[in-house]
């Protein structure tokens, strides 16, 4: 019987500094916070994201990134990567001179989206932008330029609400 409480102990011990060890440096949750990146994400949308992807490469145009400040999480999308030049004229969006396809967005979106000068990014820094344009806080209005030290995982999947079950890539 000792012998049979001993072997569970060590299990639950294992598991749970298991789960720790996942938590900390693999896969964590997120809840969504408002309509910035409505429709792939919507308000109260619990995310998993992926805390280990970054140390192995850096985050890419279009990832699903979230980003740590000092008195929230973010949600946004990756439009620009350090040294990129970004401008929105006419209400299309152009990446070092480029106009960019953005089938993530709906007409709405791409419509509401305002005309900015462009901005170079600098080294080491993101211009992010939430998919609902028109109400997004993001790198256009408050949020800034992101350090790369911000950007804290990118979003693999939904995973509540049950029936939004889905990946977010």
């Amino acid at each position: 019987m000792a012998k049979e409480i001993w072997e569970w102990g060590k299990a639950i011990i294992i598991a749970i500094i298991l789960a720790f060890f996942i938590r900390s440096f693999i896969f964590a949750t997120s809840i969504v916070e408002g309509a910035s990146m409505y429709p792939t994400l919507e308000n109260g949308e619990r995310v998993v994201f992926n805390k280990a992807i970054y140390f192995v490469s850096e985050p890419d145009r279009g990832d699903i990134v979230i980003i740590q400040k000092p008195t929230k999480n973010y949600v946004k999308r990756v439009i620009g990567l350090p040294n990129d030049v970004i401008e929105v004229k006419n209400h299309s969006l152009y990446i070092n001179g480029e106009k960019q396809t953005q089938t993530y967005l709906d007409e709405d979106a791409i419509q509401s989206t305002s005309d900015f000068e462009p901005i170079t990014v600098p080294e080491g820094q993101y211009f992010v932008m939430g998919d609902n344009r028109s109400i997004s806080k993001d790198s256009r209005n408050g949020l800034g330029l992101i350090k790369e030290n911000e950007i804290i995982g990118r979003s693999e999947l939904i995973i509540y609400p049950f029936n939004e079950f889905s990946l977010t890539r």
